[in-house]
This record gives structure tokens, C-alpha cells and sequence, in this order.
């Protein structure tokens, strides 16, 4: 398959994007790193008539700390952020990209690519939703944040208006005791289940966040509050698989993404624990 035709436009800085953007209206994207998008227009289930590539756009390419926060430009791809030394306090964000496709993948998809296209199960849409992620995004009339808890807005959607693009992520607090997992079919495949696990200091509670089970990652509170009152990692993932409503789908059961979620929300609670 081919994508439909299309019109193709360079832009050489954020503002330039911004504006080409509110000239297009509806019928631009934004494409970067093209690890979702592409594949999407070759198998015509996205069609827009103007692409605009930010790849060389300068300032969008930073990791660095901010005092306790780490800020992560848009277009860093996974596999930067893969082999950066973030510290102990961030090692779940680095840990988790290994998780991420397979290597020409990780070393051409972005972060700010994968949290626009805002899949359920998308390894950044998971710690963003964990760690309080604040989503920097600019648009004509400036910059403005976006909690990562109200990003994400349904299937693939968001809460960004059509003339914004995201420039960067910020994860304000720091993570010690976090690790992600999840299980694939096969290596490098969408994730059937992912678990994203916190178990927070003597600052933060707990925090639990489920892909592959609703629209968009999930917090599951009931078993946060197992965590926070000491309950343990098996009734923890007891309350997490009793909290969800999955559907049956071909090859994949309700009970089965049950089974799934109960035994990775216990593995990355033992992984989180042994930081």
C-alpha cells in the first residue's frame, strides 16, 4: 500500500510549524520521527492532504534536569532517551523504551510523536499519566501546559487544539521506586497488556496506570489505595484486574487480559521494589 497524495512542507522552527499548521487547518499533521503516521497513511487510514516535517527543527532535541524535573524535548527519540544516563531517580523512563517497537524504531520515533498519537498502550502515554507528566505545547497564541492527565481524551485523541504541536515533556518529580512492563504476543509487537507501577515515597503515594484495557491509560485507585494501606503486590493486582472492564476480542478474552493484568501489575511492583 501507498499513501494518498499529499502536499509536503519543511519548517525550519517551531513558529514556522505553528503557523503552517493554523494556514492548513484540519488537513495538516505534524510528522517527525513518521513511526505511527506513515504506517497509518500507507494503509490509507489517515489522509491528510499537508504534511509538515519538523524533523530539523532546531531546540526540540534536549534531556536535562531542571532540579528535580527532567525535561524532554519533542523530538528525542526513544532510543536517546534508551542510552541517556537519566540516574536512579528516572531509571523507569529509560528502562521502559526497551519495550518500545524494535531498534530502527526506537532510533526514529519520537516522544513528542508517540504522546500526540496518544495509542493506549504507548510506553510514553503510560509514564506520562504515572508521573505526573506536564505536556508543553505551542500554538498561535503562545505555549501552554497540559497535564498528562487530561491529554489524552479518547482513541487516538487528545486534548491538543489542531493548530498546536507539543515541543516538550516535563516529569516534574522524581521516581525511584517506578518500573513499567508488558507483555506482546511477540517481541517488539503492541503491548496486549502494560503495567506502569509507582510505589511513591514518603512524599507521593502510590500510583498504578493499566494500557491496554480502556481508550486511554488507565489509573486504577483501588488498588493504589491496597498499595498505600500495605495490602501487598497480590491484592494490589486482584483490586487492578477487578477494576477493569475489558472486552472480548478475536484472539484476545476479557478473562485472559484479566490474567494478564494481575500478573504484571505484581511483576512491576517486585521490579519497582528492587530499586
Amino acid at each position: 500500500m501507498k499513501p494518498a497524495a499529499f502536499t509536503y512542507h519543511r519548517a525550519r522552527s517551531v513558529a514556522g510549524a505553528v503557523g503552517l499548521l493554523e494556514e492548513l487547518g484540519d488537513d495538516a499533521k505534524i510528522i517527525a520521527g513518521g513511526q505511527s503516521l506513515v504506517a497509518m497513511m500507507n494503509f490509507r487510514l489517515a489522509r491528510p492532504e499537508h504534511l509538515i516535517d519538523i524533523a530539523r527543527v532546531p531546540g526540540l532535541d534536549h534531556i536535562r534536569r531542571d532540579g528535580d524535573a527532567l525535561r524532554i524535548g519533542a523530538l528525542v527519540t526513544h532510543h536517546a532517551v534508551e542510552t541517556a544516563e537519566l540516574g536512579p531517580d528516572f531509571t523507569v523512563i529509560s528502562d521502559a523504551m526497551r519495550w518500545v517497537g524494535h531498534l530502527p524504531i526506537r532510533t526514529r520515533g519520537t516522544v513528542g510523536g508517540s504522546l500526540a498519537h496518544a495509542d493506549a498502550t504507548a510506553e510514553w502515554c503510560l509514564l506520562a499519566v504515572l508521573l505526573d507528566a506536564q505536556v508543553v505545547a505551542e500554538g498561535p497564541s503562545g505555549q501552554r501546559t497540559i497535564p498528562a492527565a487530561e491529554l489524552f481524551q479518547g482513541v487516538f485523541a487528545t486534548a491538543l487544539e489542531p493548530d498546536e504541536l507539543i515541543v516538550e515533556v516535563v516529569f516534574p518529580r522524581l521516581a525511584p521506586r517506578a518500573a513499567l512492563t508488558e507483555f506482546a504476543e511477540r517481541r517488539g509487537d503492541f503491548a496486549v497488556v502494560a503495567a506502569a507501577v509507582d510505589l511513591g515515597t514518603d512524599s507521593e503515594a502510590p500510583r498504578v496506570v493499566l494500557g491496554g484495557v480502556a481508550p486511554v491509560p488507565l489509573r486504577v485507585p483501588a488498588a493504589e489505595q491496597v498499595l498505600a494501606g500495605g495490602g501487598g503486590f497480590a491484592a494490589a493486582a486482584d483490586a487492578a484486574a477487578a477494576a477493569i472492564d475489558p472486552r472480548d476480542e478475536p484472539g484476545v478474552s476479557a478473562h485472559y487480559r484479566r490474567a494478564l493484568t494481575r500478573t504484571l501489575v505484581v511483576r512491576a511492583c517486585e521490579e519497582a521494589a528492587s530499586r
